[in-house]
């Protein structure tokens, strides 16, 4: 460890301080400044702005490695190095695309950096400290040095990095844009439908056998789906994930909501089991209080009152399907939810 300036040593921890008398150490200044070979040789000059724009070309042509490997080397469709399908294919995806883009956004750097360390103005500045709102005159004075640094950039006397650096920076976002074309078809009207239709018997969901409404015992709980709906539908896993639901049956003399007992049968009450709120299944029910609750994050709903929100995160109430008792004593929908199911979405509430 030094000594002091004064001779003595330093207290512990401290490397070195400073004498009272003379106000402290003094002010070193800046080193000398060391100019570059491109500030004093013109070739030297040309030869720096080649090399930059070089590097803005690698990054495009990395740009465009990506975008070609992400259609021609892919893990399971068209792959030119490896059988599709297979591990290696996978392996050659990631690979080609990972270095096509690893490629475009370094070169981009490393065109920035070279240009800063060889081209543009390098010399140090110091300036004392000021109010931070100038008067007139020196905010006049700041703009014109922003003018002043812009010409010393030579931004606008070098149309060829600018070029490629625009041409870099413009081809890039193609390597982010290019995957959105493989994302597949907009959903349509799919999300404010499901497979339910008039007519449709309600079966119960871990065998498929339709239910009467005698079958339903007063505060029971039945999980179901259409009995239509079988693996052999188009899409049946998608179909089944919308079409969930669940029959509870309460004493129509607890009944709250007028509209929701006309939309069930002597208190047999149909329901979404998809929350509202991320779309968890809500498939707790209790008896005492005739609340479904959802597991997740514990929104809880009156079945009493049309499925309310009484607490958590939810924001409306869960989907009424309207049923009817047909000929033959079974439970049979009328029509499709009035809503869509599950989380909302940003046109939940347009006409389809």
């Amino acid at each position: 460890m030094n000594d002091n300036l004064d001779g003595s040593s330093p207290a512990r921890g401290v490397s070195a301080i400073a004498p009272k008398e003379g106000g402290g150490f003094p002010n070193p200044g800046l080193a000398p400044h060391v100019h570059r070979q491109a500030d004093s040789d013109k070739r030297a000059e040309r030869r720096a702005e080649r090399v930059v724009a070089g590097l803005f070309l690698l990054s495009v042509l990395g740009t465009a490695v990506f975008i070609a490997a992400y259609f021609l080397v892919t893990p399971t469709g068209t792959n030119i190095f490896a059988e599709e399908g297979s591990t290696r294919a996978v392996w050659w995806s990631n690979l080609i695309t990972g270095l096509g883009l690893a490629i475009a956004v370094f070169f981009i750097g490393a065109a920035a950096v070279h240009w800063a360390k060889t081209l543009m103005p390098d010399e140090e500045m110091v300036e004392e400290r000021h109010a931070l709102r100038g008067t007139d005159e020196t905010r006049q004075a700041a703009a014109a040095i922003i003018t002043e640094g812009l010409q010393e950039s030579g931004i606008g006397r070098r149309p060829l990095i600018v070029t490629t650096m625009v041409a870099a920076l413009a081809a890039l976002p193609i390597a982010v844009l290019a995957p959105l074309s493989t994302l597949g078809p907009l959903p349509g009207n799919k999300l404010h439908h499901t497979f339910w239709k008039a007519g449709m018997r309600l079966a119960r969901d871990h065998d498929g056998t339709p239910i009467r409404a005698a079958d339903v015992a007063m505060n029971s709980i039945f999980h179901v789906m259409p009995e239509d709906l079988t693996e052999e539908t188009e899409h049946f896993l998608e179909e089944r994930a919308k079409a969930a639901a669940v029959i509870v049956r309460i004493d129509p003399a607890l009944g709250k909501n007028e509209e929701s007992l006309a939309n069930g049968h002597e208190g047999i009450l149909v329901f979404s089991k998809i929350c509202t709120h991320v779309g968890c299944p809500v498939a707790l029910y209790e008896q005492q209080t005739h609340h479904m609750l959802c597991p997740c994050h514990q929104s809880t709903f009156d079945v009493t009152d049309g499925a309310k929100v009484i607490f958590g995160p939810a924001h409306r109430p869960l989907p009424q399907l309207p049923i009817e008792v047909d000929a033959e004593g079974y439970l049979v929908a009328t029509g499709d939810f009035p809503e869509p199911i599950g989380p909302s979405f940003w046109d939940i509430h347009k006409d389809k």
